[in-house]
């Protein structure tokens, strides 16, 4: 099997603070080996997922932002010393409001191009590159928030295997990588967020299988790199328990991971139980894989403080946070309760292991 670069989605980024922010190359991130490099240099991973931007800030273009607060998110973002984010470039509808980028009318999808659709994105990517950070974008969610699967098809598996449905998802994909196809801002395209053989509902076709979802990769990625082979493809592995390691709901990651037009993978783990637990269990989670998250009901910081240890101890090639949080003019951005804002006690020590995964690195 061919060995890849790996890392944990957890919520940060890296970037060296002891300098003042440099222009952005406007090279492409490779891997090399099982790591990442940027005009032959080291390329440390630290930053956040969110929802739709690494950190993970999935919010940043689908939450009506100014651009002076767009560059203020990614401002705070880069002083953790985060390089990379996270973010969705999805957000499928059936009537037209707000900041969106696919219009259904019923079976029927409109691309929006608009000042709330691609054109907003542009801002995104804009303000991204203005503060040296790099985008993961997201094409679509296993789950139903922003349209994500369900609204492609239902049962959602049919998604891994209707052919129209495949082709439906390949015109979308399309828009987006050729319109990037030359933009060094974006690290890499992420197939989809946390897949596996069921949804938002319990509903199945019956006949998902690891080989259904493997396919599907092949599939998914191959396209991709046919329209663009300047960025990292990227596949993840979704948090949970026994599912993640049986295969259950058709997840192989080893196999995924081998495919020749997957460059890296990712693991999730969140947790808002009982700290003890999430540490241990974390730490076994971050040591077999690597995205995390701890809900602010817990201990944030001890918490944080060994997945971080265990995550540069153990090789790793970099860490993103679940998620990142700015507080704007207009009031803070969203908050599930993972969120880590500027000037908190999490988001110091974000600074500290930054600089230790980049000197490791």
């Amino acid at each position: 099997m061919k060995v890849k670069a790996s890392f944990l989605t957890l919520a940060s980024a890296t970037v060296s603070l002891s300098k003042p922010m440099a222009r952005q190359s406007t090279s492409f991130v490779k891997v090399d080996g099982q790591s990442f490099a940027l005009d032959g240099q080291p390329y440390t991973v630290f930053g956040y997922a969110e929802k739709p931007a690494f950190q993970n800030s999935y919010w940043v273009g689908l939450n009506g932002l100014t651009t002076d607060e767009m560059d203020v998110t990614f401002k705070d973002i880069f002083k953790t010393g985060g390089t990379t984010v996270r973010t969705w470039g999805f957000n499928e509808v059936t009537s037209a409001s707000g900041d969106y980028y696919q219009l259904w009318n019923g079976s029927t999808p409109t691309i929006n191009y608009g000042s709330t659709g691609l054109g907003n994105f542009d801002n995104v990517v804009a303000a991204a590159k203005a503060n040296n950070i790099r985008l993961i974008v997201t094409l679509t969610n296993n789950w139903s928030d922003y349209g994500g699967m369900d609204i492609y098809a239902s049962p959602t598996t049919t998604f891994y295997s209707d052919p129209e449905v495949i082709a439906a998802f390949q015109d979308y994909v399309k828009v987006w990588v050729e319109r990037y196809v030359e933009e060094s801002t974006i690290f890499g395209w992420e197939l989809v967020n946390e897949p596996r053989c069921t949804g938002s509902t319990s509903a199945t076709s019956g006949t998902c299988t690891t080989t259904t979802i493997t396919d599907w990769v092949k599939t998914m990625s191959g396209y991709i790199k046919s329209l663009d082979s300047n960025h990292l493809g990227w596949f993840n592995w979704p948090d949970s328990t026994d599912f993640a390691y049986d295969g259950s709901q058709g997840i192989d990651f080893d196999a995924n991971l081998a495919i020749d037009t997957i460059d890296f993978g990712t693991f999730h783990y969140t947790w808002d139980k009982e700290t003890p637990s999430a540490m241990v269990w974390g730490q076994e989670w971050i040591e077999n894989h690597r995205k995390f998250g701890v809900s602010a009901t817990q201990n944030q910081t001890t918490t944080y403080e060994n997945w971080y240890s265990t995550v540069i101890d153990g090789g790793l090639t970099g860490v993103l946070i679940w998620q990142a949080g700015s507080n704007l003019t207009s009031g803070p951005t969203p908050n599930d309760g993972f969120t880590i804002y500027p000037d908190t006690p999490v988001y110091y020590l974000e600074k500290q292991y930054s600089a230790r995964l980049r000197a490791k690195n």
